[in-house]
């Protein structure tokens, strides 16, 4: 089966003790190491989708981001974690956007050298650059005019995407925030405080990732994850799909990692606007907390989902990664694995 797999796994694990420390002395050896056995693990339970658990990364998102030029990092001014102390910096662009040298793609090619099923790998979406700051946080410098913003955001993730194909990447997974974030009364407002039309910015996003995606090769699966924040088992926003579902499904990725864990994500109705042959991977066991979910009640929610999504276009995986940061979420190891484990019991007796 090509990727997503029915039973699949965001990116992000949790990051072993003194990975941290070891990434701020550059200990490349320690930070190999732990790859290694986690892929190992990840394969010995029966993960078909494989990651390095983000553990070549301190965040989901910045690390990538910053790489880009024209990219700089500042203090959050918009809506924050609920719960969380700490806040995570966010992206604003200050110059013209470029993808001047390869970003990440040595990490790629290490995880595809100690793999033996099939390697993926997740970047950022390009809505990653505009979200959170909005206009406000893009140069009027250097663009006076957003239209082409959006045309030079998609030529640097056309740029990235080629770069890890040529490395050999066949699963590689956008991470995104921007259209669960929509779908929240409070976001929508900081969208207008920022200088944005909320009620354009879904298929603003959409056609920046399409455009992104024109040259992308055949044998490469472009998935996206749609997340509401996951920051120490913290989140931004909350609501429903049904704001942004028809923006976000016309998307022309291979497949949607949708969180449905919780209240704040509504219902399945939404996923009535997903085209056929697309897959969704329905993130139904939460990484917030450590409590395993029961099986039974697993398979109902896939029952459910599937009265609008056939079957057999559906996958199952937790609601995000593990440790989006690598501060962590509020579990353990243990749990982790558990978790992952149930999924792939529940897949395997879900789609015989």
């Amino acid at each position: 089966m090509k990727p997503p797999f029915r039973a699949d796994h965001v990116g992000s694990l949790l990051r072993p003790a003194g990975l941290a420390s070891a990434r701020q002395r550059r200990d490349a050896a320690f930070q190999q190491e732990a790859i290694r056995k986690v892929v190992a693990k990840q394969e010995a339970i029966g993960l078909q989708g494989i990651t390095d658990g983000e553990f070549s990364r301190d965040w989901w998102h910045l690390d990538f981001l910053s790489g880009l030029e024209g990219v700089t990092l500042r203090e959050n001014p918009g809506p924050k974690f609920a719960g969380a102390g700490a806040q995570p910096p966010v992206p604003v662009v200050t110059g013209k956007l470029r993808y001047q040298k390869p970003i990440m793609v040595g990490d790629f090619l290490f995880l595809r050298s100690v793999v033996s099923k099939t390697p993926k790998f997740t970047i950022p979406s390009p809505s990653m650059l505009h979200l959170r700051a909005g206009r406000a946080g893009i140069s009027r410098e250097h663009y006076p005019d957003m239209t082409p913003f959006w045309h030079d955001a998609a030529l640097v993730y056309r740029a990235a995407l080629a770069a890890f194909a040529e490395a050999g990447c066949t699963y590689l997974q956008l991470d995104d925030v921007a259209f669960a974030y929509l779908c929240d009364p409070k976001i929508r407002e900081s969208c207008r405080k920022n200088g944005d039309d909320p009620d354009a910015l879904p298929l603003l996003y959409a056609d920046t990732i399409n455009r992104a995606l024109e040259d992308r090769p055949a044998d490469m699966t472009i998935t996206l994850h749609t997340c509401r924040g996951n920051f120490q088992s913290a989140w931004v926003a909350e609501g429903g799909y049904e704001p942004v579902a028809e923006a976000m499904f016309s998307c022309k990725v291979d497949g949607f990692f949708m969180e449905f864990d919780s209240e704040r994500a509504g219902g399945f109705e939404p996923l009535r606007f997903v085209p056929r042959g697309k897959r969704v991977v329905l993130g139904l066991a939460t990484t917030k907390h450590g409590t395993l979910e029961g099986k039974d009640p697993l398979k109902r929610r896939i029952e459910e989902a599937a009265k609008h999504v056939p079957l057999e276009d559906l996958c199952l995986s937790p609601q995000c990664g593990f440790s989006s940061t690598y501060h962590g979420n509020r579990l353990n190891e243990d749990e982790q694995w558990l978790k992952l484990e149930r999924v792939l019991e529940v897949a395997a007796e879900v789609w015989r």
